[in-house]
């Protein structure tokens, strides 16, 4: 089974609330937003986000340029189907981030919740770190949450990485400066604790030191 298949089928048999993952806000994400001091104007993209709430967090503080991105079409119907009216105001790209070419220096913030834990193999993680290095401007922010040390192993059928901050960070590579990282103790809908990791780099300019 192709994972587009995989995640389709997942996504038939389920509503995204009842995602391990799922969050009604992305509280920890959108303060990294905040954080980065970005205007409302950048270009943000969630990878994985077809189920993800933090479209909706960023919609409300007043961002307007704003890409989802997911595998899976029924995840995509699905939170447009949440959104209503504010649909409009979000591009939408249904695409597998390891197979897709996005545009060159399109965005100012990549954000992956609970994707990149997926890629158990050393190509797909190299074409993912190919995919944000073209993509995310000199200077962008790039913000990664996986399954920590103490994660599950499994994780909607599928065997998980798990990852330190650094551990994270080093798939990466040295194009990308660790600005800071987080651990979250995530509490699922039905009540079970998940350790979350978030690594947060910036792509480094050509003007850095």
């Amino acid at each position: 089974m192709s994972a587009h298949e995989h995640w389709e089928t997942v996504y038939g048999l389920k509503g995204p609330d009842q995602m391990s993952w799922y969050r009604p806000h992305l509280e920890r994400s959108v303060r990294f937003v905040e954080e980065a001091r970005i205007g409302r104007e950048a270009a943000i993209i969630d990878v994985g986000g077809g189920a993800s709430t933090l479209v909706d967090d960023l919609l409300e503080r007043g961002y307007v340029n704003i890409s989802v991105l997911d595998i899976s079409p029924k995840a995509i119907e699905a939170a447009k189907a949440r959104l209503g009216d504010r649909t409009a105001a979000v591009r939408w790209l249904v695409a597998d981030i390891t197979q897709v070419r996005l545009a060159a220096q399109a965005y100012d913030f990549w954000h992956d919740r609970a994707v990149f834990h997926f890629l158990r193999d050393a190509e797909d993680r190299r074409r993912y770190v190919a995919a944000v290095t073209r993509s995310v401007k000199p200077g962008g922010h790039v913000l990664i949450a996986t399954f920590g040390p103490e994660g599950p192993t499994r994780c909607s059928g599928l065997e998980v990485e798990r990852y330190s901050p650094d551990e994270l960070h080093a798939q990466f590579g040295g194009a990308f400066e660790k600005v800071g990282s987080s651990t979250e103790l995530h509490s699922t809908p039905w009540g079970t604790e998940q350790q979350f990791v978030y690594c947060y780099c910036r792509v480094r300019d050509a003007g850095d030191p």
